[in-house]
């Protein structure tokens, strides 16, 4: 279990990183549980992965293509679950984000089953994206 576990959040932190994510999609269980957090226009439970891509793609277009996510230590894995430290930023209309956070993954049958993410300065995420 460890070994798929490591290898799923491996391939979570290639696509999230590359300029453009298209392996996300097959990453994630269908019925995915993504917790997003904050009081902003993007958070809150999404369910399934056509919500989440949705989720992703709209941070993209509110960027202008500057989101970006960036591995900041190896995963730690606990079973199904890892534990990714990442470091994420943007731009958008003068204003520019950057922090550091992790993304809490729970991997089943290979795939991203829930997703629990974590920024360090969540009232600055929060007024980066607004509230649309």
């Amino acid at each position: 279990m460890t070994e798929s576990t490591a290898n799923v959040a491996q391939l979570y932190i290639d696509a999230m990183a590359s300029d453009e994510p298209t392996a996300l999609p097959a990453l994630f269980a269908e019925d995915i549980v993504w917790h997003q957090p904050g009081a902003n226009q993007f958070s809150g439970v999404k369910h399934g992965g056509a919500a989440v891509g949705a989720m992703i793609g709209a941070m993209m277009a509110v960027s202008g293509g500057t989101f970006a996510l960036q591995s900041t230590g190896a995963p730690m894995v606990n079973g199904d679950l890892a534990a990714l430290p990442i470091r994420f930023s943007g731009s958008r209309d003068g204003a520019e984000m950057a922090m550091d956070g992790v993304d809490l993954l729970r991997v089943k049958d290979g795939k991203v089953a829930e997703a629990w993410l974590f920024s360090a300065d969540q009232d600055a995420e929060d007024a980066f994206w607004g509230q649309g």
